[in-house]
């Protein structure tokens, strides 16, 4: 496995009315590293976001999607995205606000 480091780990977030509407029980969604694990995630989001306290870590691998440009195939590269809930007395995280 590589060594993946705490500002590595999430890439971006997920911006969809699903996703907004799960902020309202403290449920962030990112973009993560594909070979980032449940408790370097946990690491990331508690030292890049001041004050946040993370109680779960739900993780989900997508795979690629087949595509095709006329006669040559192909596929577009795997994904794995992080769900992750933080505790009732953490803040919230500041990049999500005004959204």
């Amino acid at each position: 496995m590589a060594d993946v480091k705490y500002y590595d780990v999430i890439l971006k977030p997920v911006v969809t009315e699903k996703s907004m509407n799960a902020m309202a029980e403290k449920k962030y969604t990112f973009l993560v590293h594909t070979d980032a694990t449940k408790n370097q995630i946990k690491e990331a989001v508690e030292k890049m976001f001041e004050g946040t306290k993370v109680k779960s870590v739900n993780t989900m691998n997508q795979d690629g999607k087949n595509r095709r440009r006329g006669m040559v195939v192909g596929k577009t590269s795997k994904t794995k995205k992080a769900i992750v809930t933080l505790t009732a007395d953490s803040k919230d995280i500041e990049i999500f606000e005004g959204l």
